[in-house]
């Protein structure tokens, strides 16, 4: 009886862990983006953005982009690898852990004790399975500082730093330097890059930064409102199409995405580059929102809602080569790890 009792409570445990695992991504992905990586970086899409101090770890490779994986840079050691994010399969160890208890359900199915019988068993490993993701995660950290220690001169944490830590609104200061600082990020002049097949580092000036600033403010409140017209002002077509199917997945489920009292809080320059007819400015930036999924039918936040909380991402800004402040445009989001 006593045993029978302890594997009840053991397949009980098991069905609240599944649980948690099957509903964790749509707690985490409720604000615009949906928490992922996405969009394009030119030629260097499928290259990790130098780290930051804003951003000290690798940013998330894209899991949706337009430009194809044949691209420059998509072999950078450690990049694709499911140990830093390029698992296709349930993003990464979660997922893992989630296919294991399923297959330790089908096991039992298969050998006559029931979809739960297998999962008794299979909770023996999870101790072990911890074990492996106390592993990455320091396999992580070390490669993220190894990564710092090897940036080049001008990107990265030492050579392109805009902290900030005040946390005053967007538009707070008319005119003057935001939270990204008015600092350029080290690169010297664009000079002839039109005619440079490579890449080519340009200069970003604080009228730059203050554009980035303003952007991921007004980009939040358009896509708050479901405005599309508004984001295709604001980012590139790429980028559009994506929010736009996220706003027809909320709708489907009677959602709406509200995101409100956003505020910058620390950002940084990682890259900032020249090529063809555009120029890119990849830029790591940790901000204060507000997020609720709110029903449609009742005005109510419903399951899934964080409230008040932070995020850091790196987003990629691209512009015609020799246009203003004004002609930056949201080209990419990536997630910091």
């Amino acid at each position: 009886m006593l045993r029978f009792l302890a594997q009840k409570r053991g397949s009980l445990f098991s069905i609240v862990l599944a649980a948690l695992l099957a509903f964790a991504p749509a707690i985490a992905e409720a604000r615009m983006g949906g928490g992922g990586s996405f969009g394009s970086r030119g030629s260097r899409t499928w290259s990790a953005p130098p780290s930051t101090r804003t951003a000290p770890g690798t940013a998330s490779p894209f899991e949706r982009s337009d430009t194809p994986r044949s691209g420059y840079g998509m072999n950078q050691p450690g990049y694709n690898s499911p140990a830093f994010g390029g698992s296709s399969f349930g993003r990464g160890l979660m997922g893992g852990l989630a296919g294991g208890l399923l297959g330790a359900g089908l096991f039992g199915l298969l050998t006559g004790n029931g979809f739960f019988g297998g999962i008794g068993g299979f909770m023996s490993i999870i101790g072990f399975l911890l074990q492996i993701a106390l592993v990455v995660f320091l396999a992580r950290m070390a490669f993220a500082w190894w990564q710092q220690r090897n940036a080049p001169a001008g990107a990265g944490p030492k050579g392109s730093t805009f902290s900030f830590t005040g946390g005053a609104p967007f538009g707070g200061r008319p005119g003057g330097a935001g939270p990204m600082g008015g600092v350029s990020g080290g690169f010297g002049p664009a000079g002839g890059a039109a005619q440079q097949a490579r890449p080519t580092p340009i200069k970003v000036a604080p009228e730059d930064f203050n554009a980035f600033e303003r952007l991921l403010g007004q980009s939040q409140a358009a896509y708050s409102r479901e405005d599309l017209g508004a984001l295709r002002a604001m980012a590139t077509p790429e980028m559009v199409r994506h929010f736009e199917e996220e706003v027809e997945a909320n709708r489907a489920r009677g959602l709406v995405n509200r995101v409100t009292d956003v505020k910058l809080l620390q950002g940084d320059l990682s890259e900032a580059w020249r090529e063809g007819r555009d120029e890119y400015a990849s830029v790591a930036m940790r901000f204060a929102l507000n997020d609720v999924l709110e029903d449609l039918s009742t005005g109510k936040p419903a399951p899934g809602s964080q409230g008040r909380t932070e995020a850091t991402e790196v987003w990629t800004f691209r512009r015609p080569a020799g246009a203003g402040p004004d002609g930056w445009t949201v080209s990419a989001i990536q997630q910091a790890a």
